[in-house]
């Protein structure tokens, strides 16, 4: 019976010696925009829905300002004339043949739904899009 106590004692602190040696985690990047400091970082995203010939830059440049996240969107096209996100509309600013919007994110770990108005039908389109931001590349924006 001693020699199991003693067996168990010893496994015991064997097991505690190894937790206590494990390496602690790595600071993870902050996801939210309450974990960052006011300036203007860089992310990566992808596009997804619509017919998959519209495109957005990647890497989106994020800007945070009092503790509020908005993400710049350039698209390939300059025929989206409004977005909506969350249902509040958001015109476009047309730069260099690119429909440019600036809309709030709330968080980068949760894909992010937008409707995006075309003109280039005969007829303007909403059509439904998701954006995925890919937290793992942020970066602070060396411009």
């Amino acid at each position: 019976m001693r020699k199991r106590t003693i067996c168990l004692v010893l496994v015991f602190l064997l097991l505690t010696l190894a937790a206590a040696c494990k390496k602690a985690p790595e600071a993870e990047v902050p996801a939210e925009p309450e974990g960052f400091q006011d300036g203007t970082y860089t992310v990566a995203a992808t596009l997804t829905g619509g017919t998959g010939k519209a495109k957005i830059a990647s890497p989106v440049q994020l800007v945070v300002k009092d503790g509020q996240m908005s993400a710049i969107l350039v698209w390939s096209s300059s025929n989206y004339d409004y977005m909506k996100v969350n249902g509040v509309r958001y015109d476009a600013v047309i730069e260099e043949g690119h429909s440019t919007f600036t809309v709030p994110v709330a968080s980068l770990e949760e894909p992010l739904p937008v409707v995006a108005d075309t003109v280039a039908m005969s007829t303007p389109h909403e059509i439904e899009y998701t954006i995925t931001f890919d937290p793992a590349t942020l970066a602070v924006d060396a411009k």
